[in-house]
């Protein structure tokens, strides 16, 4: 019996699996000399590609630092573009702004009629400066249809020039002080030279450029002036007249406005009472309407009034005259 149970256990023995052992994971192979120096020095580069980066960011930090402590912010690049344009404005602001136009008119038939305008203007502004330059010139002939006969003689309707010169020393952007000289001759209003100088006061209310490039600039004038005139009449017949003294307050206007890009509205106005000797009034207006047709090239229309309390004797107080200039900036 017990060598049958013994013979039973050791069969059921041999049936039953014997319990594995767990899998040990494989040891890990070690790296050759070559592969660790190849990823040491992989971990170099990057560690020197974080310091470049580190470095960059603190030289930028210093530079805003920099710019604070000036008092300047650090320049974008739009801001550096309107600088440049605003560099190159003030620049060509300081250059020379000179305008010259000419007018003719000239009728042949039953009628003679030849008249002549010239003007020119230049002018020039500095950071602390405005220097102005004027001239004119006009001359006219003509012979009514009642004067029959080409051979007939036309008669002188104008024969006048004149110039100014003007500097003004800017205290402010608004206030300035300036001198004037000025001389000019009118044959067919009997004055055969007026020099005059004056000094005073110029305030600039507004001078601005709308995007659009519309202008809009305002100057008024508080001075006074004095000046000489020499009297002569040219014209039916010649005859010597009494030279006069002119001296007091001037007022003075000058306005521009751009109704568009192209349109530009003139105004220049003055008014001159005269307290020396026998009060004298004299005032004169410009209205003046200039379209542009290029860049440089402009048409214009003018209409001036001038007006003399005391004319030289024999002429009348009041001269109109409706003008067309073409006008080129150069």
């Amino acid at each position: 019996m017990l060598s049958a149970a013994l013979l039973i256990a050791t069969s059921l023995q041999a049936q039953t699996p014997a319990p594995t052992a767990p899998a040990q994971e494989p040891a890990p192979v070690a790296a050759t000399p070559e592969e660790r120096i190849a990823a040491a020095a992989e971990r170099a580069a990057a560690a020197a590609e974080r310091a470049a980066e580190a470095s960059a960011r603190a030289a930028e930090a210093a530079e805003r630092a920099v710019g604070i402590a000036a008092g300047a912010t650090p320049a974008k690049p739009a801001d550096a573009d309107a600088a440049a344009a605003a560099a190159a404005a003030a620049k060509k602001k300081e250059e020379w702004d000179i305008v010259v136009g000419l007018g003719l008119i000239s009728l042949t038939g039953n009628a003679s009629t030849l008249t002549f305008s010239g003007l020119a203007s230049a002018s020039r502004t500095t950071e602390h400066w405005i220097y102005g330059v004027k001239a004119f010139g006009n001359y006219g002939r003509s012979r009514p249809p009642e004067v029959s006969g080409e051979e007939a003689e036309s008669q002188l309707v104008a024969l006048n020039a004149g110039v100014e010169l003007r500097g003004d020393r800017r205290f402010t952007k608004m206030l300035s002080g300036y001198l004037l000289a000025g001389a000019l001759t009118d044959h067919v209003g009997s004055v055969e030279s007026r020099t005059s100088g004056e000094g005073g006061l110029g305030v600039l209310w507004w001078d601005e450029k709308s995007k659009d490039e519309r202008e809009s600039y305002l100057r008024t004038d508080l001075a006074f002036r004095y000046a000489r005139e020499t009297r002569f009449q040219y014209y039916p017949s010649r005859m010597d007249l009494p030279d006069v003294d002119l001296g007091g307050p001037r007022f003075g206007v000058a306005f521009r406005y751009g109704i568009t890009k192209e349109v530009l509205l003139k105004e220049d106005a003055e008014v001159l009472l005269s307290v020396i000797g026998d009060s004298r009034v004299l005032a004169n207006s410009q209205t003046q309407l200039s379209v542009g047709l290029t860049e440089s090239l402009s048409l214009g229309v003018s209409f001036l009034v001038k007006h003399d309390s005391k004319p030289p004797e024999g002429k009348v107080s009041t001269d109109t005259a409706l003008a067309f200039n073409l006008e080129v900036a150069l």
